[in-house]
């Protein structure tokens, strides 16, 4: 990629990124680092879990994002009744009135759109949260053994709610690896909720604007995994995701203490890809691994469960996390 398109590249992903944020920050008030690490993985092509508490605008913070990027939106509300086909689309047989002829047409699900809310996703069985599996990681839907391609971008994010537990299907090691990001919504501080209650009880509705089209974010994507990423870098995220396996050899004493299943090889892919994001949003076309550190608590902490030991001592993955990039060591750089 010659220089000046690179510069190009950059200038055009951290315009669109302002442009976004301006754009949601007109209906949602601040949860700023929770709309930046959704930037985040949007640029770099992965998809999200974003968990809070209800009524903190999960759902309109998304389909306000649907809004400003102009892109296809649906959303799946996730009960212990749906079906995988309620989400993929089934096939039903038609008759023509006029020559009687029959054939059978697919009808596409709520999964054949750009930006796709799963709400509520641990209130369904696992069989339907597998549905989603394939459309995730391939982009397609296979149904009666044919593929339709999903159209691009394609961009799942999945709420859950962490009270009201019971009824609830905790989703399984292998769907939870499928998101880049776990995102942890909070509450907002009082000033932030004085200004949502006033706003949100007026009659004032803000006028949004469309910041980019699906294909610019499709060639973003592609802009994002050409920034380079030094050996030091690659082999600091390498090191963080197997230090979280408490089987191996160089597991600190506090993995092997606290934690009953670490991280897999995704890990370091997200760890770079989401360093490699954050970069170039902040208008450097190399990732750092200030730039590995800063993700990794949103890559990590739905990757690394803990044990008994560490929920009698009200341990928690986060807590992991931080002192695990304070144990592990940055690789020195190779001149």
């Amino acid at each position: 990629m010659p220089a000046t398109e690179e510069i190009q590249a950059i200038d055009k992903l951290m315009k669109g990124r302002d442009l976004i944020l301006q754009q949601l920050k007109k209906v949602i008030i601040g949860q700023e680092e929770v709309l930046d690490q959704m930037l985040m993985a949007l640029f770099a092509g992965g998809h999200c879990l974003i968990e809070g508490v209800p009524g903190l605008a999960k759902t309109l913070m998304i389909k306000t994002l649907a809004q400003i990027l102009n892109l296809k939106f649906k959303r799946i509300q996730f009960t212990p009744d749906l079906m995988p086909a309620d989400i993929t689309g089934t096939d039903v047989l038609e008759e023509d009135r006029a020559t009687g002829h029959r054939e059978i047409r697919f009808i596409p699900g709520p999964i054949f759109a750009n930006i796709l809310l799963a709400d509520e996703i641990n209130r369904t069985p696992p069989k339907t949260q597998a549905a989603l599996l394939e459309a995730m990681q391939e982009y397609h839907v296979t149904t009666g053994g044919t593929e339709f391609a999903l159209e691009q971008p394609f961009f799942v994010l999945a709420t859950q709610n962490p009270i009201e537990q019971e009824g609830t299907y905790p989703l399984p090691e292998a769907q939870l690896d499928r998101f880049m990001f776990k995102i942890v919504i909070d509450y907002p501080s009082e000033e932030e909720e004085a200004t949502i209650v006033s706003t949100t009880t007026s009659v004032d509705e803000p006028e949004l604007e469309t910041a980019l089209s699906g294909e610019e974010i499709v060639n973003l994507n592609k802009v994002v995994r050409r920034v380079p990423a030094a050996d030091n870098v690659v082999q600091y995220a390498v090191k963080l995701a197997r230090a979280t396996r408490p089987k191996d050899k160089d597991a600190p004493d506090f993995i092997q203490q606290w934690v009953r299943w670490g991280a897999g090889p995704r890990a370091g892919q997200y760890l770079i890809l989401g360093a490699k994001t954050r970069a170039i949003l902040r208008g450097r076309f190399n990732a750092s691994c200030e730039d590995v550190k800063s993700v990794a608590h949103a890559v990590f902490r739905h990757r690394i469960l803990t044990n008994f030991h560490a929920e009698a001592e009200g341990i928690d993955s986060d807590a992991v996390i931080d002192r695990l990039l304070d144990t592990v060591q940055e690789p020195a750089v190779r001149m």
